[in-house]
This record gives C-alpha cells, sequence and structure tokens, in this order.
C-alpha cells in the first residue's frame, strides 16, 4: 500500500510540473529572430540551390531574374543584386567592365571560404582595358572564350523528331545586312572595307538596327537567302548573335570573323559561308548569284536542320546580358569546380 502511495504521488507531481510548462509556453510571447535581409521578389525560400550575387549590373541593362527560367528554362541558382547578402553568396558575379581601376568598387569585407568570384568579360583582348590588382582574383571564368570555364554561347539543339521537315522561309531579297548604316561608306574596320568592295559586285539590302527589333529582327533576316554575319572584332571563339540570327531565322549565313575551322568548332560546315573561301569579294559575288539559280545545291546549306535546330535569341536592350548571366547560374548550379587564372590578361591573348 505505501509503496502504491508513494507512485501515485510521484505521477501527480510530474503531472503538475507538466501543466505548469504548458501554461508558461502558452502565455510567453514568441521569440524574434530577426531574419536575414532579403532583395524585394528576388530572393526565394529554397535552400538547395546556390546563391549567386550579380555585383554589377552589365552597363546598368536589367532584367527580371525570373527571365532565366521563362527565356532559357534556367532555374538552378537563385540569383539577387542585394550587395547586403554578400557573406551568404556562393557566387559573386562581376562585370570586368564595371571595375574601377582602383579596385574600390570591388566587395571589401573579407571574402568567405565557401564563395567563388565569376569574371564576366564579353569583350575581346583589343577592347578589354588591363586593370592591376585582379590578378588570381577569380576563380571561374565566364566568356565567349571556349576556354572559359563558362561559355557564352548560342549552340544549336538537338531535335526530338528528325523526321519534321524544315520550311524554308519566304525569301524576297538575295543578301542582307542589319548594321547601323552610318558611316557606312567612310568606317574603318575589316567588316565595312569587305562590305564596300562587295557592293561594288552585288546588291545588298541594308537595313538600320536600331528600327530592327524583336520579331521584326527575325522576320528581316528569313526573308532573305543570305545575310552577311560580320563580326565587329577577328578574334579566336568569337561567334556571336550575328552568326546565330540567321540560323535561327532559316538563312545562310556569310561569315567574316575567326578562320573556318573555328566556326565548325560550333556549326556545320555547310551551313556558311566563309570569305575566306574565296579569293575576293567579286568571287563571292559571283558564288552567291549562282546559289541564287540553283535552288538544290542552295537548300544544301539546311541539311543540318533535319537534326537540328537554331534557337532565337533576345534582341531587346535589356537582355543583352541576360543569357550569359543565366549560364552562370546553370553552371553553378551543377559544378562545384574553381580555377585560378594568374593573369586574365595574358588569358585573353592565348
Amino acid at each position: 500500500m505505501a509503496f502504491g502511495f508513494k507512485v501515485l504521488r510521484a505521477t501527480i507531481f510530474v503531472a503538475g510540473i507538466g501543466v505548469l510548462v504548458l501554461m508558461y509556453l502558452k502565455s510567453s510571447p514568441a521569440p524574434k529572430c530577426r531574419p536575414p535581409p532579403v532583395h524585394s521578389a528576388q530572393l526565394t525560400t529554397k535552400t538547395d540551390r546556390p546563391l549567386m550575387l550579380l555585383w554589377f549590373w552589365p552597363e546598368n541593362k536589367k532584367f527580371d531574374f525570373q527571365d532565366c527560367k521563362t527565356l532559357f528554362q534556367i532555374d538552378d541558382c537563385t540569383l539577387t543584386d542585394d550587395r547586403s547578402l554578400y557573406s551568404r553568396a556562393h557566387n559573386v558575379l562581376v562585370y570586368h567592365a564595371a571595375i574601377q581601376d582602383d579596385l574600390s568598387n570591388l566587395p571589401t569585407s573579407p571574402r568567405p571560404k565557401f564563395q567563388r568570384w565569376i569574371w564576366f568579360n564579353n569583350g575581346t583582348h583589343t577592347n578589354t582595358s588591363r586593370i592591376e590588382g585582379i590578378q588570381s582574383l577569380f576563380n571561374l571564368t565566364l566568356s565567349y572564350r571556349k576556354d572559359s570555364d563558362i561559355q557564352v554561347r548560342w549552340q544549336l539543339t538537338q531535335k526530338r523528331n528528325s523526321d519534321e521537315n524544315f520550311a524554308l522561309p519566304k525569301k524576297e531579297r538575295l543578301l542582307c545586312w542589319i548594321v547601323d548604316d552610318e558611316d557606312l561608306a567612310t568606317k574603318s574596320g575589316e567588316r565595312y572595307s569587305y562590305y564596300r568592295e562587295l557592293i561594288k559586285h552585288i546588291k545588298v539590302d541594308v537595313f538600320q538596327s536600331s528600327s530592327v527589333k524583336g520579331d521584326t529582327y527575325f522576320l528581316t533576316i528569313s526573308s532573305c537567302k543570305f545575310y552577311l554575319s560580320f563580326e565587329n572584332s577577328i578574334n579566336r571563339d568569337y561567334i556571336t548573335e550575328t552568326f546565330n540570327g540567321p540560323l535561327a531565322s532559316g538563312t545562310v549565313p556569310i561569315v567574316l570573323g575567326p578562320p573556318r575551322k573555328n566556326y565548325e568548332d560550333f556549326a556545320y560546315g555547310t551551313s556558311f559561308i566563309h570569305v575566306n573561301d574565296f579569293p575576293n569579294a567579286l568571287a563571292l559575288a559571283q558564288f552567291l548569284q549562282k546559289l541564287d539559280k540553283d535552288n538544290e545545291a542552295y537548300m544544301k546549306y539546311f541539311n543540318w536542320r533535319r537534326f537540328f535546330t537554331a534557337i532565337r535569341h533576345p534582341t531587346d536592350e535589356k537582355h543583352k546580358f541576360a543569357h550569359a548571366i543565366c549560364q552562370a547560374c546553370l553552371h553553378v548550379g551543377i559544378y562545384n569546380n574553381y580555377r585560378v587564372v594568374p593573369d586574365l590578361n595574358k588569358w585573353l591573348l592565348l
């Protein structure tokens, strides 16, 4: 009996303590924990994706970070431009042209051990400013170069259905070029020199680039049999949207840029015509006029369309750098690699 009474008393005592604890918890105010600051509507609640901080907006061309998903189906990282999140960012993307010579506009806080810095440069070595002090500062390179850690390039994509027939757009013009036409007759540079020689032998329909945007851009190119895909700088791997435009539009690009072999690293050799394949502009003009009369030979330049397609790139100014930034997001969401380039200027010259 005595033992049973002691057990009962102990049980009542423990139950009483439990009731008092519950009453205290209900009556006590919830602890006030301040959440870390976030950029409005930019930082999601997901924690399984790395955070990438855009330190500068390139040329101040801003776009909605959700465009990575809507335009390119890329949703592999969380993008933000809120610098207060620096200490939490797994990656910091820095646009080279925005860096001040004294580095005063770069982060001054110590870099977390887990953080990678991405050097973003879309310029060639001839138009990239040399900035002392950035040696061994970055862990990843983002550029047009094939040997970059992250390549910025519009690539052909494989078709899901190879039996889908390619329909050639209606052609109203033979040869076209979309370019800033001011001083076309006097501007220096290889592409302008070649153009002035070419028009002595064949007509080129020129469209002002500022007035050809969006769907009009692709419709204009698609109305031409051939298009002058002349790069403004001739450097290895420097093959830009001016090449992607006609491929995506159903037009044959006439390319002036790096050697043919370099183009063939990224596209079929039978999908374009290189100016270097001809001794002079007259020979090229004669070849184009011959192809204009030989539809069977002309259509062979689209054989690659049986298995691949080219995706249209955004043409509005605000998305000028969106593809590159989104490609970086894709990379950091998949890979954890890093490297240090001791001298970025020397690397550009390789």
